[in-house]
């Protein structure tokens, strides 16, 4: 059987990459990818040239039975998301689940690096040795019971959000202390803190509501 290699790559500097990733990436011989245009950019600025094989939500199931034809082939396999750990946040889990039930004999190993979940908690300073992600929260179903989960949290909640959005977030997150990181890694990257209300308005004053975010709502 052969390998499925899960593969962190950057979520916005592209120098953010390991030099284990890279040597894996070059070692496949095909690599599974969330969008094969972000993908591609990557390779192309590391000189790498190999198969690409759409893997986002929508062919996440169509992509696992490929990979497990693959792999009972003997194939190294590599799979990324657009950035930071697939899996988090991002395709990749549904892929190994299926792998694991239908080639239990094949070896997935983790290639670590970047996450913008590890990133924003290591300049947050927060004394806790503990905490919450949730990823992004629902748009409209069970999304009033999400927030009184995070609001009633006794340990830090982390959340992802997306440009369209953060402002409704941080106007229901109001009084509460945030800390919040956008376009981490970027060149644009900031990390504010304060209540959400005050930060929401301070990204509109400066029309700074662009890129991803992600907020991290403190305890009561």
């Amino acid at each position: 059987m052969g390998t499925l290699s899960i593969v962190a790559t950057p979520i916005g500097n592209l120098e953010d990459i390991t030099l284990r990733a890279l040597r894996t990436l070059r070692e496949a011989d095909a690599i599974l990818c969330e969008d094969t245009r972000v993908t591609s950019k990557l390779l192309a600025k590391y000189e790498i040239s190999k198969p690409l094989i759409r893997c986002d939500e929508k062919m996440e199931e169509k992509a696992a039975k490929r990979a497990i034809e693959m792999l009972e082939e003997g194939k190294k396999l590599a799979l990324v998301s657009d950035a930071g750990t697939p899996g988090i946040s991002d395709p990749g889990a549904r892929l190994v689940a299926r792998i694991r039930r239908f080639a239990p004999d094949a070896r997935i190993e983790a290639i670590p690096g970047p996450s913008a979940l590890t990133a924003a908690l290591s300049v947050a300073g927060l004394k806790h040795g503990e905490f919450v992600f949730k990823g992004f929260l629902p748009h409209k179903k069970g999304r009033q019971t999400a927030m009184r989960e995070v609001l009633n949290s006794k340990v830090p909640v982390v959340l992802y959000e997306s440009p369209h959005r953060v402002e409704k977030l941080l106007q229901e997150l109001g009084e509460r202390e945030v800390s919040v990181g956008r376009e981490l890694t970027k060149l644009h990257e900031e990390f504010i803190h304060g209540r959400g209300v005050d930060n929401f308005l301070d990204l509109k004053r400066r029309d700074a509501v662009r890129g991803e975010f992600v907020v991290i709502v403190h305890p009561a």
